[in-house]
């Protein structure tokens, strides 16, 4: 990650550190490979992802620095929809490989802010930096009232990111917990999807509350475990 000396976003991040593996594309596949391909430094410069709450806009910026930093770059995730945080936080970060920009609906409507993004995307454009943004929707429908800020908004490929289908959010499930070592059958599965919410957020946050009492417990998940986290 970024060293620069306003790392405001790091108490921010999640404890888990979203992967681009642990996305399960469903019918984003065509997004998730382009922000794949940014992330490492190929395909397009700039990218803009849409869409509503759960579909995994922040989990893929995030994804996005974390694949960056591996490649020994450097990267910064810039979260718009916290509160108190300042334009002087988008300074001089035209001088990392990748910058992440998410909820840019959060300061639609704010000269200052929306100043600060088109001067962003200048400097990291002139210094041919890649640029991730995401809001919830595209940047002919936010309300922004710098008419220059929303050009360069377009000027990439544009992806909205569509809900997993229930099919989707199970595979999410399963897949999850065999990467930490869990098997979760059919008839788990089930029970979490009826008592749980099915955004993929929360069904990995889950997943990982599971794997928090099933290594305490030292057994696999069982109903009563599951029933357990879903209470935490």
């Amino acid at each position: 990650m970024s060293d620069h000396p306003q790392q405001l976003h790091l108490a921010l991040e999640a404890v888990r550190e979203p992967s681009l593996t642990e996305y399960l594309s469903g019918p984003n596949a065509e997004a998730v490979a382009a922000v794949s391909a940014l992330a490492v430094g190929e395909g397009e410069p700039f990218l803009f992802l849409f869409g509503v709450a759960g579909t995994g806009k922040t989990h893929l910026l995030q994804a996005a620095c974390l694949a960056a930093a591996q490649q020994g770059q450097q990267a910064h995730f810039v979260p718009l929809g916290t509160p108190e945080l300042e334009p002087v936080l988008l300074d001089d970060l035209e001088r990392l490989d990748l910058v992440a920009v998410d909820d840019v609906q959060a300061i639609a409507g704010d000269a200052a802010w929306e100043d600060a993004l088109f001067d962003l995307f200048n400097r990291m454009r002139e210094r041919g930096r890649r640029l991730l943004a995401a809001a919830s929707a595209a940047p002919d429908a936010l309300p922004l009232e710098l008419p220059d800020l929303r050009s360069r908004l377009q000027w990439g490929p544009r992806y909205c990111l569509h809900p997993l289908t229930e099919a989707d959010c199970e595979q999410l499930l399963v897949e999850s917990a065999q990467r930490r070592g869990m098997q979760l059958n059919r008839d788990q599965v089930r029970y979490i999807m009826n008592y749980h919410a099915r955004d993929p957020a929360s069904l990995l946050d889950l997943v990982e509350r599971l794997d928090g009492l099933s290594l305490r417990e030292q057994r696999q998940p069982t109903i009563p475990l599951i029933r357990q986290a879903l209470r935490e």
